[in-house]
């Protein structure tokens, strides 16, 4: 009595500490998978770096303002008399003052720059939009093979039970001299050969769910259950409008576009660099103690026009590097287009093909059942050999895992369309 009561509570225990399951739907796994993927939020971060610099840039258009404390003490009327071509007097002050420094215009180098900065960071709010597709499309494929996998195990599992009872009638035969020991061995080894598809569909199955748990950003739940899609998507028909649809919404091209943009701001930029730059320069402070011959107050404002005259090419060359990087940029959008119309087709196909194979496994299932069904009568009425009735289990089983696998490697390869098509959302 002592040991059933401890085994309970060791029962009981367990339970207790047992995984509770986590129920999803294709929708709450996508939304999960967004909301705790690290790359999500890496990009995410990147975006919002990348907004800076737009500010970062246009700061150059506002004044400057510094405060300077000066402190020296030197000979009575030291001069600078070696290091430039100049010849300063140097005198015991201590004085605090503010510069002022404004741009005044660069003849509209900056504002390409800064254009060319709200492109790249449009271009990677699109990089962000990327992720999350890739994000999207990762999930629906790892969801999708989890209930493959479950239905292949689903199909082992009812071939392993159907072979055994098969395998025992056998058996039973052999002892009454009514089969021969060939008929048992045939039978046990297509017994042992449904174990193996068992032990090979359920390795599957866990490792597809620890997949799943991986993209779901949860490493550590195992204990996942997955409601199944309930109806078939049917199949688009117009390619035309497809490809349409991805050259106006996929994120990779929107993104190279913002690139081309921003490439061709900044060769402009470039060009730019040969016109003058006209700036202003203030400067205003006190001298509250030093020689005699300085003045309690100083202030002075000017301007300054620099005009570049020669400075070894760097500039005409500096031009030419960004008009040739814009010209590839444009020919990286043209690329990517022309894939991208390539792709979309080909996900076409390939859903086309899947959704055949629906109706084509489901006629093969149904000979394949009719074959096994005729198979078992010949052999009980011993009109046919074990390797008859073998062939024909061999055949259903594959008709079986054909059938059930056909439907999910359909609703794949939609999810895949989708993406390529830019409506993965």
């Amino acid at each position: 009595m002592r040991r059933p009561l401890l085994f309970l509570l060791g029962a009981l225990a367990m339970n207790a500490g047992a995984q509770p399951p986590l129920q999803l739907t294709l929708p709450d796994a996508e939304k999960l998978a967004v909301q705790n993927n690290p790359q999500f939020r890496s990009a995410q971060n990147t975006e919002r770096a990348a907004q800076q610099v737009p500010a970062e840039v246009r700061s150059v258009l506002f004044p400057t303002v510094t405060g300077n404390v000066t402190g020296v003490g030197a000979d009575a009327g030291s001069r600078l008399a070696a290091g430039a071509l100049n010849n300063p007097i140097v005198y015991n002050r201590l004085a605090s003052g503010v510069n002022l420094n404004q741009m005044v215009t660069d003849f509209g180098r900056t504002h390409n720059l800064v254009e060319a900065a709200k492109y790249r960071a449009q271009a990677q709010a699109q990089a962000t939009e990327t992720t999350r597709e890739d994000i999207l499309l990762e999930t629906d494929r790892a969801y999708l093979t989890v209930l493959r996998d479950e239905a292949v195990l689903r199909v082992a599992r009812e071939t392993v039970s159907a072979r055994q009872l098969v395998a025992n009638q056998v058996g039973l035969l052999a002892q009454n001299q009514l089969r021969s020991s060939l008929d048992v061995s045939f039978a046990q080894v297509n017994l042992a050969d449904a174990q193996l598809l068992l032990n090979n569909a359920q390795n599957d199955e866990q490792s597809a769910r620890a997949a799943l748990a991986t993209v779901l950003g949860l490493p550590t739940q195992t204990n996942i259950a997955l409601t199944d899609l309930t109806a078939l998507e049917p199949m688009p028909s117009d390619i035309s409008a497809l490809v349409e649809e991805a050259i106006r919404k996929r994120p990779e091209l929107a993104d190279l576009r913002l690139e081309e943009n921003a490439a061709k701001s900044n060769a402009e930029a470039e060009r730019d660099l040969s016109r003058p730059t006209l700036s202003m320069v203030g400067v205003t402070g006190i001298v509250p103690a030093g020689d005699a011959q300085l003045p309690g107050r100083f202030g002075a404002l000017g301007l300054n026009l620099s005009i570049p005259i020669f400075n070894g090419g760097l500039f005409r060359a500096r031009q030419r590097e960004a008009e040739y990087r814009a010209r590839a940029a444009s020919d990286n959008v043209k690329d990517l287009e022309n894939r991208i119309m390539r792709d979309v087709r080909v996900a076409v196909l390939n859903a086309q093909s899947a959704y055949e194979r629906i109706g084509l496994t489901d006629k093969l299932l149904a000979q394949a059942k009719l074959a096994l069904d005729f198979a078992t009568g010949r052999y009980k009425l011993g009109l046919s050999s074990i390797i008859e009735l073998s062939q024909a289990q061999l055949n259903y089983t594959s008709a079986q895992i054909s059938s059930s696998t056909a439907r999910y490697d359909y609703q794949t390869q939609l999810a895949e369309l989708r993406f390529q098509a830019g409506s993965l959302h």
